[in-house]
């Protein structure tokens, strides 16, 4: 005996001796006080959860994030040295900046992305707290927790199933499952129904699940499997198995950074040793030794290349780009909030936008979860029924037999037999049509949703239950059950009695002798029966529920009230085809997906008709795209998935695991995959795809507490509109990038060149500090909060493998490179040459240097806006956060040169108005190159 006893396919004798039980008296308090023991509590287990500590450090798991801490460490030691020697302070300032930004860096990432793995905790709430079992013969409430195998449960209308169970015995149960399997109608059970050994979770109707909701009925089981070894134990399990994985934005993040960090430190040593070899102390080194070269000036050559090492690492690295790129998601993620788009992980706001595939469920997300009565025929008239959802609003259009347009909106009450087959309907029923106080217009049904189609359907006539049930009172009933599939009630009417039964269409015909045509009761003859019978199957053939309506007028109510005294001899009045219908918003947005280059793949526990259905209603399967059921999918391998799943477009009746493996072959195909879902079912396939989107409204907590991104209004518009957004931000962190790095190189190049040339060095480690935290920040983030260009939804996804720096930006941050190396040096070349190279001379010439670079990285910014379209073209002024950018920048440099106790920290002086005039040309130079490269690209790409 396990706990997991596979038992759909066994009968309930093989059952009995498996889990070693008597089933009628249950077990024993010490055998289940044994078993308990042996299997532990009714409960799942949760892993534990990484500590504060640990996801704080893990915000510091980046190599560009290591590299910064390395130079911080680097500089403090050069801090230690200068304090030792001289007594200053000064040289710590670069230490405590980096280490400033890296902890900002580390505290916004913790609390924008605050992720608790909340997804167990909500399983546990799906269970029941209390069962009703038999134990020592006598039926008696226990905790839920405190079930064990073998144990028999009492199954009652609402209850939700504490255990998962094999059905002993059944009286109309029905079970929804919509959280389990996705399947919108709840399931009618039967307990002595035989089922396949490789049936799935939807097709086992003679068992019950862990965490469903009895609707209807009542019912005795035997508990096969608790805790873990439950569906959705399984889940659980399958949650907390799948590795979290770096998105693809970390990815190229983490390139870049290596990419920078080797540069910089095979720069550092190259300009080390050209610095060694050329100092005068060099000869003593290679002449007399080691130690004579440290006590002649060799000492000092090494720190002032260390120095100059320092320099060079602080200007290769962008300090400031992962506190802008966490900065510029969590702006995104506020965005995204304004979009119905809730993120959870900061990140995934950039994946979004690379998706190339949606998997969504059906149920919920592209379809209401509100079953509708479409479509109503008579032997002699079709109708549509249009409106949305449980509102009782719509209208009913007479179809015309040719092509199923409507020819006319027609009032039923206005048509006799239309009446009376809305009468029966709306009578014949037990569920209600109330107005949801909780949203403002909306309504809400309790009881069967089949039966609530048929409330709905009469209320858009006009007829209410409380008009009709004082007018037509129900007398007595013969209850739906599974055998019969069908209900009967009887009313009064007119001093006489009538009976009215719903049903399954095929079964309704054989209990009918008569049909009502155009108004006049006619003999059914074989004829009209296959003409119905046709009409049955063309509904069912658009995956329509369809169900049969008749009536039988009695003279009195027999003594004995069933099936057999009250169901034969029956008049036929019509047929009713409904369905759980899309979303009106959805198709549109299928649409809008398909011009983005994202395919939509529907992922579903329902019927592989109604799924196929739904699917081509909704464009997002075509004529040469296949259905996959669970069943298929069951036999598959990996290899022969992976062939199928580029033209297979909806996969119906699947399970947990199934969700998981379609996920994981697209994806093995280099696809990047959203999967949108609301249900229990769903967790493990939102946890495995590279961004899980639940829904906020309908979903279910497990989804939402796995899912990476969380609709609010549960609209599958609101994932379109989230993937523009995504690709909106990372088309912005590009631009910011590449204005980083173009101006990191830049410096770099500068302090090269001048050390090659034999220069003295132009700027300090201090300067180039405050150049890459404030004045290059601050417009790189501005550059983040750009509105998007034109038409980001009509080209196709970025290749997954495409760096953030792609050819063009590289060849652009080159020109770049030499522009702002050019303009700084050839500033601070003219600087030398008219104030001398020592002393103040010197100083004003840093100062030129300082200010070049500086001002032309901040009209830089705006050239930075676009890779492709002009600045004055976009707007000079169109983004007001640049504006504040580059004045608070500008602020901030003349704050540094004409406050004494600023310009003396930063080794700068105030310029005369000569000198400014004479550096303004250089600090133009940079944009200019810039906006003239933009238009021989244009140039040369309507040539080709």
């Amino acid at each position: 005996m396990d706990n997991n006893l596979s038992c759909h396919h066994l009968d309930l004798a093989a059952i009995a001796k498996g889990l070693d039980v008597d089933l009628l008296r249950g077990l024993t308090s010490a055998e289940a006080k044994r078993r308990q023991d042996q299997f532990g509590p009714n409960a799942l287990k949760e892993k534990p959860r990484p500590s504060f500590w640990k996801r704080l450090l893990d915000q510091f798991n980046n190599f560009l994030i290591l590299i910064l801490l390395a130079a911080a460490a680097v500089s403090f030691g050069v801090g230690v040295s200068e304090y030792n020697r001289t007594g200053s302070y000064a040289e710590f300032v670069d230490a405590i900046a980096i280490l400033a930004i890296v902890i900002l860096n580390a505290v916004l990432g913790l609390v924008q992305e605050g992720k608790a793995e909340e997804a167990l905790a909500a399983l546990k709430k799906m269970a029941a707290p209390n069962a009703q079992v038999m134990r020592d013969g006598r039926q008696v409430t226990i905790p839920a927790p405190e079930l064990v195998p073998g144990d028999i449960v009492i199954l009652e209308t609402g209850n939700h199933v504490p255990a998962d169970v094999r059905l002993i015995e059944t009286v109309n149960l029905k079970i929804e499952e919509a959280s389990l399997t996705g399947e919108s109608v709840a399931v009618e059970k039967n307990a002595d129904a035989m089922v396949a050994e490789n049936a799935g979770l939807g097709d086992r109707v003679n068992c019950g699940f862990m965490g469903t909701t009895i609707t209807y009925g009542r019912g005795r089981a035997v508990v096969v499997a608790t805790g873990m070894g439950t569906q959705i134990g399984k889940i659980a399990e399958m949650i907390q198995s799948v590795e979290e994985e770096p998105t693809p934005l970390q990815r190229k993040l983490d390139q870049l950074g290596r990419t920078l960090g080797i540069a910089s430190l095979v720069i550092c040593g190259i300009v080390g040793v050209v610095g060694i070899v050329r100092a005068p102390s060099f000869q003593v080194l290679t002449q007399q030794g080691l130690v004579p070269y440290l006590t002649n000036g060799g000492r000092e050559t090494l720190l002032e290349m260390f120095m100059v090492a320092v320099s060079l690492a602080i200007a290769a690295v962008p300090e400031g780009l992962p506190a802008v790129v966490t900065i510029c998601l969590a702006l995104g993620m506020q965005e995204m909030v304004r979009r119905h788009a809730l993120i959870r992980r900061m990140a995934a706001v950039e994946t979004l936008g690379s998706a190339t595939a949606i998997c969504s469920d059906k149920t919920g997300t592209l379809t209401q979860n509100e079953m509708m009565v479409v479509r109503l025929a008579t032997p002699d008239i079709g109708l549509q029924i249009t409106g949305r959802g449980y509102s009782p609003e719509g209208e009913f259009r007479r179809l015309n037999g040719h092509d199923d347009r409507y020819q006319e909106v027609i009032d039923p009450k206005g048509v006799p037999p239309l009446e009376l087959l809305l009468r029966a309907g709306l009578l014949c029923n037990d569920a209600k049509l109330e107005p949801d106080e909780s949203t403002e217009g909306g309504w809400r049904i309790t009881g069967d949703p089949t039966e609530a189609a048929l409330v709905v359907m009469a209320a858009k006539a006009g007829m209410t239950a409380e008009a009709l049930n004082a007018a037509y009172p129900r007398i007595n009933e013969v209850p739906f059950d599974s055998e019969r599939k069908r209900m009967s009630t009887i009313h009064a009417e007119d001093g006489k009695y009538v009976a009215y039964t719903k049903g399954a269409p095929d079964l309704m015909l054989a209990l009918c002798e008569q049909v009502l045509v155009e108004g006049r009761i006619e003999p059914l003859t074989d004829a009209m029966r296959q003409r119905i019978l046709a009409k049955n199957e063309e509904m069912a053939g658009a995956a329509l529920r369809v169900l049969g309506i008749a009536y039988r007028p009695l003279a009195h109510i027999p003594e004995d009230v069933h099936a057999n005294t009250i169901e034969h001899t029956m008049t036929f009045l019509g047929l009713v085809g409904m369905i759980d219908p899309p979303r009106p918003e959805v198709k549109a947005a299928v649409a809008v997906a398909k011009r983005a280059g994202l395919r939509t793949v529907m992922v579903t526990g329902d019927y592989q008709l109604t799924g196929a259905a739904i699917a081509r209603e909704l464009d997002i399967m075509g004529p040469a795209d296949r259905a996959i059921a669970g069943a298929e999918l069951e036999q598959m391998s990996d290899g022969d998935l992976d062939a199928a799943v580029g033209r297979a477009s909806v996969f119906a009746r699947v399970s947990p695991q199934h969700k998981v493996r379609i996920v994981s072959a697209l994806r093995r195909q280099g696809q990047v995959v959203a999967m949108t879902g609301d249900g229990v079912n769903d967790a493990p396939a939102l946890k495995r795809a590279d961004i899980g989107v639940a829904m906020g409204i309908t979903g279910t907590d497990v989804s939402k507490e796995t899912a990476d991104m969380v609709l609010t209004d549960d609209n599958y518009a609101s994932i379109v509109s989230a993937v523009e957004q995504g690709r909106i931000i990372f088309s912005n962190i590009r631009k910011f990038v590449y204005y980083l790095i173009s101006c990191n190189m830049g410096e770099i190049m500068i302090l090269f060149v001048a050390m090659i040339a034999g220069l003295p060095l132009p700027l300090t480690a201090l300067q180039l500090l405050v150049l890459n935290l404030v004045t290059d920040g601050a417009p790189a983030l501005a550059l983040g909060m750009e509105k998007g260009e034109p038409g980001i939804m009509d080209r196709p996804p970025r290749p997954v493998q495409e760096p953030i720096i792609n050819r063009s930006m590289i060849l652009g941050t080159a020109i770049q490179t030499v522009a702002i190396a050019g303009a700084t040096l050839g500033a601070f070349l003219l600087g030398l040459a008219q104030y001398g190279r020592e002393g103040d001379g010197l100083v004003v010439a840093e100062t030129m240097a300082f200010l070049t670079l500086s001002l032309s990285e901040l009209l830089r910014a705006y050239t930075a806006r676009s890779e492709h379209v002009p600045v004055l073209r976009m707007g000079l002024f169109s983004n007001r956060y640049m504006q504040y950018a580059v004045l608070a920048s500008a602020a901030i440099i003349l704050a540094i040169l004409y406050l004494p106790f600023l310009n003396t920290i930063f080794g700068v002086r105030p310029l005369a108005a000569s000198a400014w005039l004479e550096i303004i040309p250089f600090i133009l130079l940079p944009a200019v190159v810039a906006e003239a490269q933009k238009v021989v690209r244009l140039r040369l790409e309507k040539r080709a």
